[in-house]
């Protein structure tokens, strides 16, 4: 179509009261494609977390005015949008950022949603005026519908007004619903036998099962992401063997703190060994119910942040920060959840995590795991942490020396939890024996206030019963 006016220019938007710039990761949007409304179109990276900037309008993208790996200050002009009617003929493909992408933070291959020759599909019926919304159809969406030989008018509309959305006809897609030309309702599963299953635009992963994963604990059950990192060889050695890898915002924030951590914070470090015998019978008493009834898995995890929180209780010198001249003690009880990603480590918060049950703790775990892994977690999400808990048992790991999570004064890891031969009254028993792993700022904790808080979170661990409530 020809251009009738002048595109929209999509500025940075303010992600966060403080934040003054982002980085762009990657463009999920190339021009000439079309854009839903809230559809994402790239992804940015801030100091905290990773997030996807989603347009504001429906159109087709036209200039991409900011390159991946550049640094845009809130306000700027990113790219910019043609509505309906104003989409330039030709892309601009001239016009696109030629930086190249960090090798970090490689370019997925996008599927491009080229013009297809089939008919494009039409609504016979005449829509009333309470559902003019739902009789309108994007360009988008046509040409996804028209590719894939569907019937939009058998599509329910989840959209504005009952409007039919890209992620609609997806969903049609894979279920192989809405064939153009399929039969009413009595001869529909008549028509699905002999109809070609639709190609499902899900990727093929390998499932758990296709790994033989070998390990003594006993909840070592996802197999652990490995980075996919693209390498880049060095002109000032070629063929030496060397790579270059480019440092990402992210990473150079997780760097920075890191250093901070160590450098101003008197590490010192301490251990203890507990029997979660019984909080193991209880799990697996309670996981199969759990699933069925809240939809996630219980894990371990909101277990011991349940016995780290009501031991802060009993000891809330442990919940505080260096201040110079004064220690500052936090009221609000905010656990950090340190979360890995295949590329970096991010520490959610779970605020005010003395407030909630067992099971309100599991549907927080589940929620920022799930949030950070899918790089949707907000800033907020990574404010006010005053304790961290990290799980790295979930790889298998049995002893680890953690780094405090600044400006906190300690960070505590559950191992994995492992059956062995423990003396009880004399007497050999198999149990099942974790290690709690604890670094502290030795400015505000010493050696007695720490074994201490540590006995109570193992008093409150093993003491855990079949008896035990969830809610």
């Amino acid at each position: 179509m020809s251009q009738q006016g002048k595109p929209t220019d999509i500025a940075m938007p303010q992600l966060a009261e403080s934040l003054v710039s982002a980085t762009i990761a990657k463009w999920l949007k190339q021009p000439g494609d079309p854009v839903d409304q809230y559809e994402p179109i790239c992804e940015v990276i801030t100091d905290k977390v990773n997030a996807e900037i989603p347009s504001v309008m429906e159109g087709i993208m036209g200039e991409l005015l900011a390159a991946e790996g550049q640094e845009v200050a809130v306000g700027e002009i990113i790219c910019r949008i043609h509505v309906e009617g104003e989409a330039p003929a030709d892309p601009p493909q001239a016009t696109q950022p030629t930086v190249p992408a960090s090798p970090s933070t490689p370019q997925a291959a996008q599927p491009t949603v080229a013009a297809s020759s089939a008919p494009t599909p039409q609504r016979t019926d005449a829509p009333s005026a309470s559902g003019a919304m739902a009789g309108r159809y994007s360009p988008a969406v046509q040409t996804l519908a028209g590719q894939h030989g569907l019937d939009l008018s058998l599509i329910q509309g989840t959209g504005a007004g009952g409007r039919v959305t890209r992620r609609d006809v997806l969903k049609a897609v894979e279920n192989g619903s809405a064939v153009a030309g399929s039969a009413p309702a009595a001869n529909q599963q008549q028509a699905a036998t002999s109809t070609q299953p639709a190609p499902s635009f899900a990727a093929q992963t390998p499932s758990a099962t296709d790994y033989a994963v070998r390990n003594s604990g006993i909840h070592l059950s996802e197999t652990p992401a490995i980075p996919k990192i693209e390498l880049e060889q060095s002109e000032s050695a070629p063929g030496r063997g060397e790579h270059m890898i480019d440092v990402t915002p992210l990473r150079n924030a997780i760097a920075r703190n890191m250093r901070q951590s160590v450098s101003e914070i008197p590490h010192a470090w301490t251990m203890i060994e507990v029997d979660v015998t019984n909080l193991v019978m209880l799990r697996n008493k309670l996981k199969d119910e759990f699933k069925r009834s809240e939809g996630i898995t219980l894990t371990y995890l909101p277990f011991l942040i349940k016995a780290v929180v009501n031991a802060i209780k009993d000891y809330p010198i442990v919940n505080s920060v260096w201040a110079v001249d004064k220690i500052i003690v936090k009221r609000d009880i905010n656990v950090s959840l340190a979360v890995g990603t295949e590329d970096s480590v991010m520490t959610p918060v779970i605020q005010r995590a003395d407030q909630k049950n067992i099971a309100g703790l599991a549907h927080e775990i589940d929620d920022l795991a799930r949030r950070t892994r899918d790089g949707k977690l907000k800033l907020d999400d990574m404010q006010g942490g005053t304790f961290t808990v990290n799980n790295t048992g979930s790889f298998g790991s049995v002893l680890s020396y953690p780094i405090i999570n600044y400006p906190q004064a300690a960070i505590l890891t559950f191992e994995s939890i492992v059956k062995r031969p423990v003396v009880i009254n004399d007497m050999i028993g198999v149990r099942s024996m974790v290690n709690l792993c604890m670094s502290l700022d030795h400015r505000i904790l010493d050696g007695v206030i720490s074994g201490r808080f540590l006995q109570r979170v193992k008093d409150n661990l093993e003491g855990y019963s079949m008896d035990t409530k969830l809610y």
